[in-house]
């Protein structure tokens, strides 16, 4: 695999399993079964290869044997590793799904092309995927929620996605009234409109 070729998180290993070799892998495929029908996976450097043939699927994670390793010493020493995949091996993701590899490196534009940044990461706190963008010019990031309302569009070939900023509800005068109220205390938070469409697009890490 070319040290260069964008991949894709599968999972990683949490723990070994059993005296014979056995490992207990997280697995992030919609299947967690199939995690050992992508081929070879490699580690997060793309130094490390490893064919996994699963052995179960349990509540607690895959129970996968790993080729070349044949007993518990050797499964701990994989204990933590993370498992990735070339993207080019994955099918296409379904139409509204969108793989994390995929999204990262794009151009955040708004609706009339102006350049707002790019996207750095993916993230998601339990509440739905996240956006992370840099601002143009600036290292500092914003988290968009990725549902129609702010990413209306994805042009994964064209290199872009068209992002609407959210709307801050609340402005300084309104916090220095709350602050005086409050006799010092900090003023009430800023928050995002709510009005907005919130039909959700979905990535795959």
């Amino acid at each position: 695999m070319n040290d260069d070729e964008p991949r894709v998180l599968l999972g990683h290993v949490s723990a070994a399993h059993g005296l014979r070799g056995e490992i207990l892998v997280k697995s992030h495929t919609g299947d967690p079964g199939a995690i050992a029908a992508y081929g070879a996976l490699v580690d997060e450097a793309g130094t490390q290869s490893f064919r996994l043939s699963v052995v179960r699927v349990t509540d607690k994670g895959v129970v996968a044997r790993v080729a070349g390793v044949t007993d518990r010493t050797g499964a701990e020493k994989l204990r933590g590793i993370k498992l990735y995949v070339a993207r080019a091996q994955l099918p296409d993701a379904e139409e509204g799904s969108y793989y994390h590899a995929d999204l990262i490196g794009l151009d955040a534009v708004s609706a009339s092309g102006d350049p707002i940044g790019h996207i750095v990461a993916v993230q998601n706190y339990g509440a739905g995927d996240l956006l992370e963008i840099r601002l143009a010019g600036s290292r500092q990031t914003e988290l968009i929620p990725f549902v129609n309302a702010y990413v209306p569009t994805v042009d994964i070939a064209k290199g872009h996605v068209v992002v609407t900023m959210p709307e801050l509800v609340g402005g300084d005068e309104e916090d220095d009234a709350d602050a005086e109220e409050d006799d010092g205390e900090i003023g009430s938070e800023q928050e995002f409109t709510s009005d907005v469409d919130t039909s959700d697009k979905s990535t795959a890490s």
